[in-house]
């Protein structure tokens, strides 16, 4: 014997009789089982549904009707005890009570347009975007030119302060040199480290590849690199790859290191400059000759050891014709095996990766890893990608990148070119196809609303500042005052961003000060009669805490000795507009003192 337990309420059970009347699978099956007679069959009616007797269960048969699917399938993915699994995992549950043809289909596009599932849950794919090596040099017939920069550290801190190194890579000849630096080092301290150490030996430069660095982005660095001429070539944001010779350099530069350095790490400064040359006159295996061959015009850079070898005899002039042809033909040759490299590089990296289908104009999630968050909470608990927000176009000449310029919100002050790799694209829900869906919204705090954005502010003496600001999902007209503690706690990224924006403007202007009401006299004019039985503009005198405010009021008095109007008020000044201070201390209008 069999039993069933669907816990549907009583309209949802007619929505299965009509839906199971109106299916051209199920219509005739439930005619014939409805009626006084029906056929033996593995299909039984029960308390008006349609059940399927499988491998000693029953299984409720669902008609065509998107409504009553997408309803069983929220139940089966998005409550609290379903947990959002995927599409195997929610496949099997459904299996285990439910039929309809096409379910894995349905599933599959259901748990794909799973906006929780999208931001919660990591990719397990191979990431968008094929490498693309940068340019090799072919224009430029000399090294010096164009090179490669980065700062890597924190190292123990030296007698004068160094505890880091600033890599500078050639693009051409893969000359590197490695030169101290501050870790709190300014972008005048490193321009002019970079002088001493670079331009000095080699001359201006014509670009630059670097991270986005906040000294490389200043204002100071822009303007230098203008006025020299140089052309900037900023990666995208933690994106390293884009700069993979440099990091190279790091790891190579930090290995031999240990190899040299003494226990105590006090004499890695000293030890820079022989990883430098071990560095420079070593195979480098891009170019199949040494950095320092290529760079110093063919010349080898000798060791010790080489001191006991006998000198060769087919050395040449240095300006010698001979010299300049086998410079040149090292040259090419070094481009040559350049191009070799980068073609056997990208069919290695492009093995792990795949064509990026991203393009201007697609909603796409970030990774989460790409925004330094404010808030008090576990990044492992935060959601894996936020958005998704549109590609406003390709960061690039190529419309499929790899790199993109994402419209996301001027609040988190982030970088807006974002690398296709930190990308996933957005797969909505076709229209019509889950119907009366529940909302995909994360859920909220108790008694809030998300936060869209602040209005404006204000503060009066001592009492916390307060912000107006509007909600999401609500009118734009629907307004609220709520305290800096909640807007903090409720929209950090929105707070902190509101903030930094006010601070930038400048203090705000300081609340009105108490004040004392004094009755009203005749009014004060200069160099003028102070008797009169006419009616006056009599002024009302405000007491404040620092000075006295004027205002005009009509009255009939008569007219008093001014002098003893103001006498409580000798030495404070007098303003003629509420809430400002006069500039002179106790002179009203022109010549007149209180």
């Amino acid at each position: 014997m069999t039993h069933h337990a669907f816990g549907f309420d009583e309209e949802l059970q007619q929505h299965f009789i009509r839906g199971y009347e109106s299916d051209p699978d199920f219509a005739t099956l439930y005619a014939q089982l409805s009626s006084d007679h029906p056929l033996a069959s593995h299909y039984r009616i029960a308390d008006g549904y349609l059940l399927l007797h499988s491998r000693g269960k029953d299984l409720l048969c669902v008609p065509r009707d998107r409504r009553l699917r997408t309803r069983l399938l929220g139940e089966y993915h998005d409550s609290r005890l379903t947990g959002h699994f995927g599409v195997n995992r929610t496949t099997a549950r459904l299996r285990q009570r439910i039929r309809w043809p096409d379910l894995i289909t349905d599933v599959t596009r259901y748990c794909d347009s799973c906006e929780v599932c999208r931001r919660s849950k990591p990719r397990n794919r191979n990431p968008y975007g094929e490498l693309r090596p940068m340019p090799i040099p072919w224009e430029r017939g000399e090294p010096g030119l164009s090179i490669a920069m980065d700062v890597t550290g924190p190292f123990p801190r030296d007698r004068l302060g160094h505890d880091n190194i600033l890599t500078v890579v050639d693009h051409l000849s893969k000359y590197a040199r490695f030169l101290p630096c501050k870790y709190y080092s300014t972008a005048p301290e490193l321009a002019r480290v970079l002088h001493t150490g670079w331009i000095c030996g080699h001359g201006v430069l014509e670009d630059i590849v670097s991270d986005r660095d906040t000294r490389f982005m200043s204002a100071f660095w822009t303007a230098l690199m203008q006025e020299s001429g140089t052309k900037m070539k900023p990666s995208s944001a933690r994106h390293p790859q884009t700069d993979g010779q440099t990091e190279r350099a790091h790891q190579t530069a930090q290995m031999m290191l240990r190899t040299l350095i003494r226990p105590d790490q006090k004499d890695w400064v000293d030890r820079l400059l022989d990883i430098e040359f071990a560095y420079n006159t070593s195979v480098h295996p891009a170019i199949g000759v040494t950095p320092f061959e290529l760079h110093h015009g063919g010349r080898k850079g000798r060791i010790f050891a080489d001191l006991l070898l006998p000198r060769p005899a087919d050395i040449d002039a240095g300006c010698s014709p001979a010299s300049v042809r086998k410079y040149r033909e090292l040259l090419a040759q070094a481009r040559a095996n350049m191009q070799k490299a980068q073609v056997r590089m990208q069919q290695q990296a492009n093995r792990r990766r795949v064509p990026c289908p991203i393009r201007a104009g697609d909603l796409v999630w970030v990774s989460a890893e790409e925004f330094a968050l404010d808030q008090d909470v576990s990044r492992k608990l935060l959601s894996k990608w936020f958005g998704p927000w549109p590609v406003t176009s390709a960061a690039g000449d190529e419309p499929d990148g790899p790199s993109f310029v994402i419209n996301i919100p001027p609040h988190l002050m982030v970088h807006p070119v974002f690398h296709a790799s930190k990308l996933a694209t957005y797969t909505p829900a076709k229209s019509g196809d889950f119907p009366d869906r529940r909302s995909q919204d994360p859920p909220s705090m108790d008694g809030h609303q998300e936060v869209d954005r602040v209005i404006t502010d204000h503060k009066y003496g001592s009492k916390p500042r307060q912000y107006k600001v509007t909600f999401k999902a609500c009118d734009p007209d629907d307004t609220r005052w709520i305290s800096g503690t909640d807007l903090k706690a409720s929209a950090p990224l929105i707070y902190a961003h509101y903030e930094r924006q006010r601070l930038a403007q400048g203090p705000s202007r300081p609340a009105p000060p108490t004040r004392t009401v004094v009755p009203p006299s005749d009014r004060l004019r200069p160099r003028s009669s102070i008797c009169s039985n006419k009616i006056r503009a009599a002024p009302l005198a405000v007491l404040t805490d620092q000075h006295v405010v004027l205002h005009d009021i009509s009255c009939e008095s008569e007219a008093e000795d001014r002098a003893s109007c103001f006498s409580n008020f000798r030495g404070l000044p007098v303003d003629r507009h509420l809430g400002h201070t006069c500039s002179s201390s106790i002179h009203y209008g022109e010549g007149t003192r209180l």
